[in-house]
């Protein structure tokens, strides 16, 4: 052997390394998959003890648009009915309203609405859209609350569909209150699930998301306590709630979690025609309470309140 083809040996090609390092790289991805794939599937909990979000009387109804649905009601007091619409995530439900239900409850009648998808409602695989809450608000208010317009509350993305409903159905509707609103967002700036609703990227991304080999697993790291304090940390200011923190874990820790919260990861339940088409069209009282959100801007909403 000359010396030329012991050094070619010895040092092999750094691209035959290079291979093999990404190689090795992929099968340990691979194997990190595919453990918490089984993790999920064999060692998390996904039928936790739920109990109600309020200390109130909760009841059903059978929607026609949107199938049963639960809330929490207080009638003691007197007045315009206050409804109140929570906000959707990966775990939304009626204990975020749960401040405001105590504020009123004996002051008035309040109620809040369990969305689909959410909370002690209908948790089934379906199609999960704009129009559904949409419906969803307005048969609750028709059929549950029938003869006064009501004042709502929401917040977040929970606006969006409440300033539908209240659109489709000024009847219904005597105020609007939109807590830290979406929807309000210069479209050049609009990222993640909202660009990919403006895109009409949000169908391919959710086929994507929701495969079945890997939708349970990948809303188990969404849903993880990691992952909600995070959250629930840019979305209030100081200490977070622990009791809001555990409700959180437990709530999306249900059978059928998962379904509503892919869809909005996807894009899928937000509207990019929102400002146009509904805010910009409300004649109806609405006001808006907002401060800094890293989850939304509100870039045109000195146009909207200029405007009316």
């Amino acid at each position: 052997m000359n010396p030329r083809e012991k050094k070619l040996i010895e040092s092999p090609d750094p691209l035959v390394v290079g291979a093999a390092g990404v190689g090795g790289m992929v099968v340990a991805m691979m194997a990190a998959v595919g453990g918490w794939i089984g993790y999920s599937a064999l060692r998390i909990n996904h039928k936790t003890t739920l109990a109600p979000a309020i200390e109130a009387e909760r009841r059903t109804f059978i929607s026609p648009s949107a199938g049963m649905l639960s809330y929490y009601q207080d009638r003691s007091g007197e007045g315009r009915p206050l409804v109140l619409i929570h906000s959707i995530n990966a775990a939304g439900s009626s204990y975020e309203m749960r401040p405001i239900f105590e504020r009123y409850r004996g002051v008035r009648p309040v109620y809040a609405l369990d969305l689909p998808g959410f909370g002690f409602s209908d948790r089934g695989r379906r199609t999960y859209t704009p129009a559904l809450y949409t419906a969803a608000i307005s048969d609750f208010i028709r059929t549950q609350l029938p003869g006064e317009a009501v004042d709502a509350v929401a917040l977040s993305l929970g606006s969006e569909f409440a300033a539908r409903a209240a659109a489709d159905n000024p009847e219904l509707f005597h105020s609007l209150t939109l807590i830290s609103p979406s929807g309000l967002w210069d479209r050049k700036r609009a990222k993640g699930s909202q660009a990919a609703s403006r895109d009409r990227r949000s169908g391919r991304l959710h086929a994507l998301l929701a495969f079945p080999l890997w939708a349970q697993a990948l809303y188990d790291l969404i849903a993880s306590g990691p992952s909600i304090r995070y959250f629930l940390r840019g979305s209030f200011q100081g200490k977070i709630d622990k009791a809001l923190v555990d409700y959180s874990y437990k709530t999306s820790h249900q059978p059928g979690a998962r379904h509503a919260p892919l869809y909005l990861v996807s894009g899928a339940m937000f509207s990019p025609d929102i400002f146009e088409a509904v805010y910009s069209k409300l004649t109806l009282p609405v006001q808006v309470i907002y401060d800094r959100d890293p989850f939304g801007r509100f870039d045109r909403l000195p146009e909207i309140t200029a405007a009316h």
